[in-house]
């Protein structure tokens, strides 16, 4: 009788506790996943909103020596993704190819994230050689845990909604974090500066870049313990190619993913309007808004607006489908930057709105890593071979050119339209700096939109992908 039980049909209680659990262990594994953007956020915040300002407001480097550390730091960093993503691919250890780098790496990250906002005593060009290896080093150290944590979200799901939902939880702890150090950043800043400055000090950024080194590793760690690789072998052994491939053989390979090259490209656009925009902004808010203290305000607003924004994905995907979602997102986008260019006497409360709308779409970046995961099982299909570290390093390269270009760019056109360090700016510079924050983010924000033209992944086509990689067919076999 015991024997007839335990092979018996499900029953209907049995399916509801199989599906309870299901969403139990959907939930926790997204909430792990989000805890690894944390870590990504905690160690990036500073780089990406401060770095500038820090270099020329703090430390005394000329924007010439700026724009080359920035151009030679991030190119250098872009460049190093690819080659961490071939390495993680062809990691083999009983953790995982992915989760090693996010135990090992956070370390040595914090450690040259303390550096990096370090003001040495030397002068000269020795000065600038060594921000310029802090920065690199802490590049490195970034990439290996944040490619590795990218890829992680291809292995540890196989359906497009569920990694959706992951790229939705990356971005929800992305706002969240980013909402705290929006509203605790700066005051923190001046607060553990001398007594009595106006603005933040050297000070006061080494101690901040202490505390968020040492509590950043805590949310890597978590995330490595949760998010377990469950689909790695299962997604290698579809009978594709399994030959090993070296760096620039991979490469060559993942070049020919048409689909993928679209998303980094849009990526790449899209990086300039987010990421490169928010490096200016303190610039903006210092010198055209007119106060220190109202970074907090505008950045917590945006990172509010964003963590809305990020909640709506599942929604906004559903109805619209990815592409369909992102090219909306885009256009509002545009069109609040071009407002905030042609309304710079507004008001802090209209400036402030029109952050809101531009935080709200800020949350695109999670779609774009869903549509890396829809291209990665379009490679796998197309060409027979998957190599998740490179196509999530590649989304990775199109952010960190964009910030090359507008780390050594952005400083230098703020240099052209008059903009002096520490000092009452000029009218004739206040307007350049609002064109150089706003408008040339609207011009680029628009040209994004093109190479989602040539972007044909669908939600039917998806899933017509996945059950052919499921039956061992392939493109070539037809």
């Amino acid at each position: 009788m015991s024997d007839v039980t335990s092979n018996a049909a499900p029953t209907a209680t049995t399916s509801i506790n199989a599906t309870t659990s299901s969403k139990v262990e959907r939930a926790t594994t997204a909430v792990g996943y989000a805890f690894g953007e944390v870590g990504c956020q905690m160690s990036w915040y500073m780089i990406n909103n401060y770095l500038t300002l820090f270099y020329r407001d703090i430390v005394g480097l000329s924007a010439s020596a700026i724009s080359l550390i920035m151009l030679i730091a991030r190119v250098w960093d872009a460049v190093n993704d690819p080659m961490m993503g071939s390495i993680a691919d062809r990691t083999n250890t009983r953790w995982g190819r992915f989760r090693p780098y996010l135990f090992f790496a956070p370390p040595f990250l914090a450690i040259f994230n303390i550096l990096t906002f370090t003001v040495w005593p030397m002068e000269g060009a020795t000065k600038v050689i060594v921000c310029l290896l802090c920065y690199v080093g802490t590049g490195m150290a970034y990439t290996a845990a944040s490619i590795a944590y990218q890829a992680l979200q291809n292995v540890i799901a196989v359906d497009s909604k569920v990694r959706m939902l992951l790229a939705t939880s990356r971005n929800v702890g992305s706002s969240i974090i980013g909402i705290i150090l929006s509203a605790t950043a700066a005051p923190l800043l001046l607060k553990l500066s001398h007594p009595g400055v106006e603005a933040a000090d050297a000070q006061g950024y080494f101690r901040f870049a202490i505390i968020m080194a040492v509590i950043m590793m805590i949310p890597f760690w978590i995330c490595g313990v949760i998010c377990k690789e469950k689909y790695t072998e299962h997604l290698h052994s579809n009978k594709g190619k399994t030959d090993k491939l070296g760096f620039l053989a991979s490469l060559r390979e993942i070049a020919k993913n048409d689909q993928l090259l679209m998303v980094v490209l849009a990526t790449f656009l899209g990086a300039i309007c987010v990421s490169g925009r928010m490096g200016l902004l303190t610039f903006y808010i210092i010198y055209v808004v007119g106060d220190f203290m109202h970074i907090a305000t505008f950045f917590t607003v945006m990172t509010v607006a964003q963590l809305i924004g990020s909640l709506l994905l599942p929604w906004g995907t559903s109805k619209f489908t990815k592409k369909g979602y992102l090219i909306i997102l885009q256009m509002l986008m545009n069109i609040g930057f071009l407002a905030m260019f042609l309304l710079p006497n507004a008001g802090i409360p209209v400036l402030l709105g029109i952050s809101f709308v531009c935080g709200l779409c800020n949350s695109a970046s999670g779609i774009c890593y869903g549509l890396v995961g829809d291209s990665l099982e379009y490679g796998d299909w197309k060409l027979g071979r998957r190599q998740e570290g490179v196509a999530a390093s590649m989304l990775s390269f199109g952010v960190k050119i964009a910030t090359a270009v507008c780390g050594a760019a952005g400083i230098l056109l703020l240099d052209a339209v008059g903009y002096v360090p520490n000092a009452e700016q000029t009218e004739a510079a206040r307007q350049g700096i609002n064109a150089v924050v706003n408008l040339v983010p609207f011009v680029i924000g628009v040209l994004s939109l093109v190479p989602m033209i040539w972007y044909k992944l669908t939600p039917e086509k998806v899933e017509e992908i996945r059950t052919d990689l499921e039956n061992g067919k392939r493109a070539y076999d037809r």
